[in-house]
C-alpha cells in the first residue's frame, strides 16, 4: 500500500489525484488486477468523474452544498461540520479502478478526485493495488 499527503486549500475543493494514483499503480508493479484508493477522513471523499472541464467540478461543488447545506437547525454535532460529514458519506471514502497493461481502466474524460469538505487541511489517500 502507497499513502501520499494531500493538502486542500478551501473548505469544499476536489483535487485531480489521477497522476500520484497512477505513479502508485506503476510502482506496484502490478500489470493486471484493481487499484483500490482509500481516504481515511470522515469529512473527506474520493470520486471519479470528468477531468477535461473545471465547470465539472464547480456544479458538483455547488449540487453539494444545495443538497447539503453548511447550516441546518436540525445538525447537533458539536464540531460544527456535520454537513461536511454528510457529504463524505454521499461521496464515500473509497474508489475501485480496474487495472490493465500496468495503467489505470479510465475513461477519456474521467480522472480520480480527492474531495475535501472541511479544510483547508493536510489529508492522506492510500492506494492499494493488487493483480498479477
Amino acid at each position: 500500500m502507497e499513502t501520499f499527503a494531500v493538502a486542500t486549500h478551501a473548505r469544499d475543493e476536489m483535487i485531480d489525484i489521477t497522476a500520484e494514483v497512477a505513479a502508485a499503480v506503476r510502482d506496484s508493479g502490478v500489470r493486471d488486477g484493481l487499484c483500490t484508493v482509500f481516504v481515511p477522513h470522515t469529512t473527506a471523499g474520493v470520486t471519479v468523474n470528468e477531468n477535461a472541464d473545471p465547470d465539472v467540478v464547480h456544479d458538483v461543488l455547488k449540487a453539494l452544498d444545495v443538497a447539503v447545506p453548511w447550516r441546518q437547525p436540525f445538525y447537533r454535532h458539536g464540531e460544527g461540520n456535520s454537513a461536511a460529514h454528510l457529504k463524505s458519506s454521499l461521496v464515500g471514502c473509497a474508489q475501485q479502478i480496474m487495472v490493465e497493461n500496468g495503467a489505470l481502466v479510465l475513461g477519456t474524460w474521467q480522472g480520480i478526485y480527492f474531495c475535501e469538505f472541511d479544510g483547508p487541511r493536510r489529508r492522506q489517500c492510500q492506494v492499494q493495488v493488487v493483480g498479477k
